[in-house]
């Protein structure tokens, strides 16, 4: 009997999985299917609500478990179900931005709403950066915290992405998790929460150890997933800090970079 390489596949999904088209090729199809046919599982894990990455695993078929939110939400893609949902404590995101803005002034500011029919309400002057198909509404900063939320996002006009990620863990760490997931993409969340969290929880569901798990990612937000996993592998076209601490460097999502490695351990 072949002894698989890694039982379990963990792919980020945006500059990862999805190129730049944000789809997935026939190629990395394949080898995921390959890998799948030789018996390890794979799953999604996206810093997307759910309602966010529907879309995208209705068009490639994704009917298994997925992590997303960077962690918050277990959820059941072939169900439509959510099997875990955390949100972040409004006071403790109100006082986040507090601290945040004595420090360096007013910042944009979005908030992504709980649950499967959560919306993604986007105050004065913040830019959304990614992603087709959002139910989205402008609001007022007044009205990003009436209701439950998973995640802040924010931006800043005078810093770029990593020195206002910088800035948010040194004022406000001790209130919120601080990740950078993409361009113009700083986001606040439930203290301790990341995607290795999320993981953890949905591997066990599946019966599967970090030990036994390989991970795919591009961004800061997917180290811990690569602190989890027994083998990180970070694509050329990442982020330097995920750079930093890969066991390996594929080439990028738009050459195939996930079906590179998997072509390699399962052919």
């Amino acid at each position: 009997m072949t002894t698989l390489p890694y039982r379990l596949v963990a792919t980020d999904l945006d500059g990862t999985l999805l190129n730049s088209a944000e789809t997935v090729t026939p190629r990395t199809r394949a080898a995921l299917a390959t890998a799948v046919a030789a018996g390890a599982l794979h799953i999604i894990v996206t810093g997307r609500s759910a309602v966010w990455a529907r879309p995208v695993f209705d068009e490639i078929g994704y009917t298994g478990l997925a992590v997303c939110g960077q962690g918050a939400q277990v959820y059941d893609a072939g169900a439509h179900r959510l099997l875990t949902s955390l949100t972040l404590d409004r006071r403790a995101a109100a006082e986040a931005i507090a601290k945040i803005e004595a420090e360096i002034g007013t910042l944009a500011i979005a908030a992504n709403q709980d649950g499967l029919d959560g919306e993604v309400l986007c105050g004065p002057g913040y830019q959304l950066e990614i992603g087709t198909g959002l139910p989205i509404r402008q609001v007022g900063v007044e009205e990003l915290l009436v209701a439950p939320i998973s995640k802040l996002y924010v931006q800043h006009a005078g810093h770029d992405d990593d020195s206002l990620a910088e800035v948010a863990q040194r004022v406000a760490g001790d209130l919120v998790g601080v990740t950078m997931a993409g361009a113009g993409i700083v986001e606040l969340l439930p203290l301790g929460l990341t995607k290795a969290t999320g993981l953890a929880v949905a591997a066990h569901r599946l019966g599967v150890k970090g030990a036994q798990t390989i991970a795919f990612g591009d961004m800061p937000n997917d180290v811990p997933m690569f602190g989890w996993a027994a083998h990180g592998v970070a694509m050329a076209n990442g982020h330097e800090q995920l750079l930093a601490v890969a066991d390996e460097v594929t080439v990028s999502n738009d050459e195939d970079g996930v079906a590179v490695v998997l072509e390699r351990l399962f052919s």
